[in-house]
């Protein structure tokens, strides 16, 4: 986009670490390294989430969205069960300030398929069922098939970093047996060419690491060390992979998590389908290595912050006195 920079995100082949024992000699391994430590965002190409897979979902998130106000809102969400519809500009950001404007977005969101008989829906009242609307037939099939491509990706981003940073590379994986991960299919109509209206307020992501597919009308930045906003352009075919907050403590400060936003720019609709690797609720984070110097965090229990999150987003509620970062950034 004329007068708009384009950040310099690196592109890995993630090809070469198929069947590899030890990834950390990889060459592949120590790219995602440098790029985790620096940008903390990465192109991936050489996944095995097939382009069949991913033009199937790219051809669902418009039928989404599509359907009359009154299909949509059977649908929506509430505040026993965040899964489902998200109206247009239904949540401001977790801050209330007095300053916030509502993100122009809508949005669907899933969660983990939870059986109905597990016992760790006693545990925590975050466990559940998604809702998949009636009208759209194969939605499950679609997405979920997407999914599982993502949760291989997830594992073998975590165990060839863990290795990397001189763990086990099989030290994190248990932490996801019934994880968190959520994923929200997002809407985002025209904007002006301004800039001025956010799809998604600036923010960095509590999750272990985001993967998603952008779209081809843009709109995703990142911003530099520098402070300067700069959007993210990569391969049609690749998958974009950040740093989110737990990572970043697991690795006490060696990957990143850096601030992005979603302003559309362009007379198009945008969609995007994002997920987040999110450990299981019982999960408190802690640096597992010792952290660069200067980095301190609080530890984050994974179940208590994902419940404030999810419960902060509707505009009438206030964060709790805990204190936890709840992804929104200040002005």
């Amino acid at each position: 986009m004329p007068g708009f920079p384009e950040v310099g995100i690196p592109v890995v082949d993630l090809g070469s670490l198929s069947g590899r024992d030890h990834a950390s000699e990889s060459g592949t391994v120590a790219d995602l390294v440098e790029a985790f430590s620096g940008i903390g965002f990465v192109f991936i190409t050489g996944h095995d989430v097939g382009l069949e897979t991913l033009a199937a979902l790219q051809d669902l998130l418009p039928r989404v969205f599509a359907a009359d106000q009154d299909t949509k809102s059977r649908w929506q969400i509430d505040r026993e069960n965040y899964r489902g519809y998200i109206p247009l500009e239904f949540f401001t950001p977790n801050r209330h300030d007095g300053t916030s404007l509502p993100d122009s977005y809508e949005g669907f969101k899933l969660h983990w398929e939870c059986p109905d008989d597990h016992p760790i829906r006693d545990e925590c009242p975050l466990y559940g069922s998604n809702r998949w609307p009636d009208h759209l037939p194969g939605m499950a099939e679609v997405v979920l098939e997407y999914w599982v491509g993502c949760d291989r990706l997830s594992a073998t981003l975590l165990e060839g970093l863990a290795d990397a940073s001189g763990i086990d590379s099989t030290a994190l994986l248990p932490l996801f047996d019934t994880p968190l991960t959520n994923m929200t299919l997002l809407h985002y109509p025209p904007g002006p060419p301004t800039g001025e209206s956010l799809g998604i307020h600036p923010h960095k992501d509590i999750s272990a690491v985001t993967i998603l597919h952008p779209d081809p009308a843009g709109g995703l930045d990142v911003q530099g060390r520098d402070g300067r906003w700069m959007e993210a352009v990569g391969p049609p075919e690749a998958l974009l992979v950040n740093v989110g907050d737990l990572l970043e403590l697991w690795s006490g400060g060696r990957f990143v998590s850096t601030p992005h936003r979603v302003v559309n720019r362009t007379d198009s609709h945008r969609y995007s389908a994002p997920y987040f690797a999110v450990p299981n609720h019982g999960v408190v984070v802690e640096p597992l290595v010792e952290p660069v110097p200067g980095f301190r965090r609080d530890p984050i229990p994974v179940g208590e912050v994902s419940a404030e999150v999810w419960r902060t987003n509707w505009p009438d509620e206030d964060p709790s006195e805990a204190g936890y970062h709840l992804g929104t950034l200040g002005e």
